[in-house]
């Protein structure tokens, strides 16, 4: 058993005896005072911003641009004092000449702004993270206060002569889970501290095993980074996971932390208004996946600039004119001239077509009685007839549509994977077999595979010309302005108006009146970016990175192209055929020179017991990747039972209510199981990167045949008790399961 462990299990056994010793009355009038203060400040700002909104937002664009300014900034203290609503206080350390200093989830200074608690990200807080016996940093004593809500419970004191950091830290791992992670303010340990504080100035990324708190330290170090940089929350953090589940498992920490602007999101639902959660097949995935993908969807777009084969009438009142495969041939060579994307090009195409066939009608029409090339002013007549005829007729806004249409992102992919005739012109480079993965029947649901090459889409089409930000705010402009136009004539036109008459036009202008009808946009930023594909934002956080193909990996860095990102994953845990195998194969190439690479090296969740099972999978199915080293044990052996394929259910539904104590339990299954009374039941993929007090892991050999890091990931859930029930033999790497 590992030796703090030890100390851990002595510690609690005698923890009504140790407490007394401790002088927790002290500390207790501490925290009283520092909530105190707490909530006074907190309730000054949401007095101050109860009246900032009962007063009005000015009549001004500078006046609102103020207003919306302070709203935002006073909501943001609002949720930062409101992080420190528990466990405000964490600690405190002493130096050498007996100054303390407390240590919080938050800052908090007193009305003479001397500081009551230090932020545990600011600098004078390292010491308590990284001070050790042997290298105290100053420091003669540490305290971890351990409390619950606003009450100090006790105390681990370390340093002189004391294990508190061990104990703490062995006190929070050994806890019951509740479903959603926890923060990990009070126990950093000094390799994740070094990580979190690291300063790179492009991609960090962080590899680790299971249970090394990898995503843990990605989410403080945002807090971190935000704290320190704090231009960072004007752009907002994004943090990307494999799944809704393992987000919805992670996304407290941050608000716990103060930290609200920040958007969670899986890759299907980097889109705004598409929500997918939805796999392909993995050779489907893989082909999607893909930097390939770049050039086929160009070859797409570039197929959909069409020649007809025969012409194209378009009957004018005096003649018909052809669009034949000659005008459109010339129309397309000046479109793609331009360098503008598809749809952008668009209106070049049609006024090349316009302006041919304006010349046609012109000529047709001078085969008849009149010769309008004999005089030029009649020509430019007869062409400027055409031209308007010509924008008005049906025929010729048909033929544009069919030659060069207006695409959206989700018709140009729609329409590609329904014809194999388009995939075959696309993908033409391609072998026959990934081409034929890639078809699907029309109208079928959109894949998290599709989601990066619609936004690749967008990159290559470009909007509509309507739907432009600026012709779109342009037409809202346009509607406001005429609305007040009506405002105003209708206060003044009621018929009996005089010369000597004060008029609404006399106090007040169109553009004042429309000034005042525009929204007061006091939305977060994290809302804000949320809705906004286009967004820029200041960091980036990958959790799971391994599972991310190049495709995702182009449409990520489209949303922060300074690639500040933290990167985080275990490769030991890929299971997408087209996953990052060498981080180089991300980082170097995207920031040559601007990235760097750290290890977590210890396991704080899983046991010694479970996790040399995981390690004897790793060693035999994944080789050349290194278990992290476990920091516990409980001395409960993890066990395996055979059992009739028809009794299966019945297994576990009997193992699930053999589990006695609190905590979280799951069953990670590949055969469909009904739900259960007390327990979750997850597909193996879904169970990445969460954690269960005890699991239940039914049909192993199936999952390894699946994928091996499936099966690796599955044994490395559980922070207590590991169960397998199973109906064919064990995988021979399984062989340390205790029979039951």
């Amino acid at each position: 058993m590992p030796e703090p462990f030890a100390q851990y299990r002595f510690y609690r056994r005698n923890r009504e005896l140790s407490t007394p010793l401790l002088d927790l009355e002290s500390d207790r009038r501490d925290v009283a005072r520092f909530y105190r203060e707490l909530d006074s400040q907190r309730a000054a700002v949401q007095a101050e911003l109860t009246d900032r909104l009962r007063g009005g937002t000015g009549s001004s664009p500078g006046e609102r641009a103020t207003h919306e300014t302070a709203v935002r900034s006073l909501r943001t203290r609002i949720t930062r004092l409101g992080a420190g609503r528990d466990g405000l206080c964490l600690g405190w350390i002493e130096d050498t000449a007996g100054e303390r200093t407390h240590i919080g989830r938050i800052g908090l200074l007193d009305a003479e702004f001397e500081p009551l608690v230090v932020d545990w990200r600011a600098p004078a807080a390292r010491p308590f993270y990284t001070a050790t016996p042997a290298h105290p940093e100053g420091l003669a004593h540490r305290r971890h206060l351990r409390t619950r809500g606003r009450e100090v419970l006790d105390a681990y004191d370390d340093l002189a002569g004391g294990r508190g950091a061990d104990l703490a830290l062995l006190d929070a791992v050994d806890a019951p889970r509740t479903g959603a992670m926890r923060d990990i303010v009070a126990t950093i340990q000094r390799e994740q501290d070094e990580i979190i504080r690291l300063e790179v100035p492009g991609t960090l990324v962080v590899e680790g095993g299971p249970g090394t708190g990898k995503t843990a330290v990605a989410l403080h170090r945002v807090a971190y980074l935000l704290y320190t940089r704090p231009v960072l929350a004007r752009r907002g953090v994004l943090v990307v996971g494999p799944h809704p589940r393992l987000l919805d498992h992670i996304d407290q920490v941050l608000p716990a932390l103060g930290e609200s602007d920040v958007v969670f999101a899986t890759v299907g639902t980097l889109l705004p208004g598409l929500s997918t959660t939805a796999q392909d097949p993995p050779r489907t995935a893989r082909v999607k996946g893909s930097a390939a993908m770049v050039d086929v969807l160009a070859a797409a777009v570039a197929d959909r600039q069409e020649l007809p084969d025969e012409p194209m009438p378009v009957e004018l009142e005096d003649v018909t004119v052809e669009l034949d495969r000659g005008i459109a041939e010339r129309a397309r060579a000046r479109a793609r001239a331009t360098g503008a994307l598809h749809n952008e090009a668009r209106p070049v195409f049609r006024a090349a077509v316009l302006d041919a066939l304006a010349e046609q009608a012109v000529d047709r029409i001078g085969t008849g009685w009149l010769a309008p090339r004999e005089s030029p002013e009649l020509a430019a007549d007869l062409r400027a007839d055409a031209r308007a005829e010509l924008r008005a007729t049906p025929a010729l806004h048909a033929a544009v549509d069919a030659l060069w249409p207006a695409l959206t992102p989700a018709r140009l992919l729609a329409e590609l994977w329904a014809s194999p005739e388009r995939i075959a012109v696309a993908a033409a480079a391609l072998p026959e077999a990934d081409r034929a993965a890639l078809h699907r029947p029309d109208g079928a649901a959109w894949t998290a595979s599709d989601v990066p090459l619609l936004d690749e889409a967008f990159e290559l089409l470009g909007r509509e010309p309507d739907r432009r930000p600026a012709d779109r705010e342009r037409a809202r402009a346009a509607e406001v302005q005429a609305f007040a136009e009506g405002v105003r004539t209708m206060l003044d036109d009621d018929g009996w108006a005089d010369e000597d008459e004060i008029l609404a036009a006399d106090l007040v202008a169109a553009d004042v009146l429309a000034d005042r009808q525009r929204e007061l946009d006091v939305r977060s930023t994290a809302e804000r970016a949320a809705a906004d594909r286009e967004w820029v934002y200041g960091h980036v956080v990958v959790d799971e990175a391994q599972e991310l193909s190049e495709m995702d990996w182009r449409t990520l860095a489209r949303r922060c192209p300074t690639r500040s990102f933290t990167i985080v994953g275990d490769l030991a845990q890929r299971r997408a055929a087209g996953g990052v195998r060498a981080w180089e194969q991300v980082a170097a190439g995207a920031v040559p020179g601007r990235w760097a690479l750290r290890r977590l090296t210890v396991d704080y969740r899983t046991p010694a017991e479970i996790a040399a099972v995981a390690a004897d999978v790793l060693a035999e199915h994944l080789p050349g990747h290194s278990a992290p080293r476990p920091v516990r044990a409980t001395g409960t052996v993890p066990w395996a039972r055979r059992v009739d394929p028809d009794e299966l259910e019945g297994a576990v539904r009997a193992a699930v209510a053999d589990v006695e104590g609190p905590g979280t339990t799951t069953v990670i299954t590949p055969v469909p199981l009904p739900e259960l009374p007390g327990a979750t039941v997850l597909a193996p993929h879904e169970a990445k990167g969460l954690e269960f007090d005890v699991v239940l892991l039914v049909e192993p050999d199936e999952i390894l045949a699946a994928s091996p890091a499936d099966l690796y990931v599955a044994l490395t859930r559980a922070t207590q008790h590991l169960g397998v029930l199973h109906t064919r033999d064990l995988p021979t790497a399984l062989r340390r399961l205790a029979p039951r």
